[in-house]
């Protein structure tokens, strides 16, 4: 008997350890990982260099309270703000941590200018920012909801289409009261869509217009997972707010909300805090995976990879064309659209040694290690042949 609540659906596994892109279980089989923690390992399972970090760091010290400077925080905030769009960062300990800290920030900004009625968040319907309170309603989505009410307000929803317009009605539904539009730049639990650079723009443009900011959420997209430092990179804007963890902790505990120097002007001392965020363990690791990813060379290494992982599976899906209806995603945030429910799929690739997770719209999620080798790409290419031969 388990004593642990049911919220989730646990498959019958555990692992006694993992090693690079492999997962290895308690019964002694080897497992090719390309759920990764649902993104999280970006440079896989006990990288040697993390190791280190997190051993040397545990053997001074664990935790100070924000009351004091915290110079780990400070070296890691000064290196994500010289290599990104960022003039300020705030830690805290998860995804969901941080898309609520960005609503936070948005609202305050407008507070701090004299305009407080300006606090409606306008999302994408059906969207996923996370499973707290605000999260859910922010997400809209009725699965999440469900038995949580009473509404969270604040939120409105805009729909996102595959065909154009990407998003209709767009102006009609910002209102004098509305503060930011927040998107994920990648949709990951949405079934790995990506927002098109020229959307992506267009909500730029309107957040100019409008006088509104541009928050984009790319807790699950970004720190290399897209083959850009940043999923938004590539369409050459500048959001003004963005929620990050997932990837820059490799593994541990982080999130973090970056910010422009307008908004964080609203972020005076007392209006956010975070017990644990911004712990010396957390800093010195995302320092290290700061390091690791933020090279050229591992960042371009990263796009050669995918673009051979994309272009092998597209020759997948035209090999099968009943069963895979579409490859989706950037980079190695990957979807593999099936015609049919995907559960029965994902349960024979884990038969056959390669791990993965849903999404929606029927979606296999394939969530490789930023660092993966070609060979193992390979590896899961020859298990998802065999499963599309064998699948019925």
């Amino acid at each position: 008997m388990s004593y642990l609540a049911k919220n989730y659906n646990r498959k019958k596994i555990s692992f006694k350890y993992g090693k690079g892109s492999y997962l290895y279980s308690i019964n002694g089989k080897k497992y090719l990982d390309f759920v990764q923690g649902i993104a999280v390992n970006s440079l896989g399972h006990a990288h040697p260099k993390l190791v280190r970090a997190i051993n040397q760091q545990s053997k001074k010290l664990w935790h100070v309270s924000n009351a004091f400077t915290i110079p780990e925080g400070e070296n890691l905030a000064k290196k994500i703000a010289k290599k990104t769009f960022a003039d300020y960062v705030m830690f805290c300990n998860s995804g969901a941590e941080a898309t609520e800290a960005s609503i936070k920030v948005a609202r305050r900004y407008f507070y701090s200018i004299g305009k407080p009625k300006k606090n409606r968040i306008l999302c994408i319907k059906n969207s996923f920012h996370g499973r707290t309170l605000a999260a859910i309603f922010a997400s809209g989505s009725k699965k999440m909801t469900e038995g949580f009410g009473p509404k969270v307000p604040g939120f409105d929803h805009i729909k996102f289409k595959y065909s154009k317009p990407r998003f209709p009605n767009l102006r009609k539904k910002i209102k004098k009261n509305t503060a930011a539009i927040m998107v994920e730049t990648i949709l990951g639990e949405g079934g790995c869509v990506p927002i098109p650079d020229k959307c992506l723009k267009y909500l730029r443009k309107i957040c100019n217009e409008k006088k509104i900011l541009l928050i984009l959420d790319e807790v699950q997209c970004g720190i290399g997972r897209s083959g850009d430092f940043f999923a938004f990179e590539q369409s050459k804007i500048k959001p003004d707010i963005v929620p990050i963890a997932k990837g820059i902790g490799g593994g541990f505990p982080i999130g973090a909300v970056l910010m422009n120097k307008k908004v964080a002007a609203g972020m005076i001392p007392g209006t956010h805090g975070s017990t644990f965020g911004g712990n010396p363990n957390a800093m010195v690791v995302a320092n290290t995976v700061m390091d690791v990813i933020h090279k050229k060379s591992f960042l371009n290494n990263v796009k050669k990879n995918s673009h051979y992982f994309y272009s092998q599976l597209n020759k997948l899906k035209n090999k099968f064309p009943e069963t895979i209806k579409e490859i989706r995603g950037r980079g190695f945030l990957i979807g593999l659209q099936l015609y049919q429910d995907q559960s029965k799929f994902i349960k024979k690739l884990m038969d056959n040694k390669l791990l993965t997770i849903r999404a929606a719209e029927n979606t296999v999620r394939i969530l490789p290690p930023l660092n993966v080798k070609k060979n193992e790409l390979d590896q899961a290419l020859k298990i998802i042949d065999k499963v599309c031969a064998d699948f019925k």
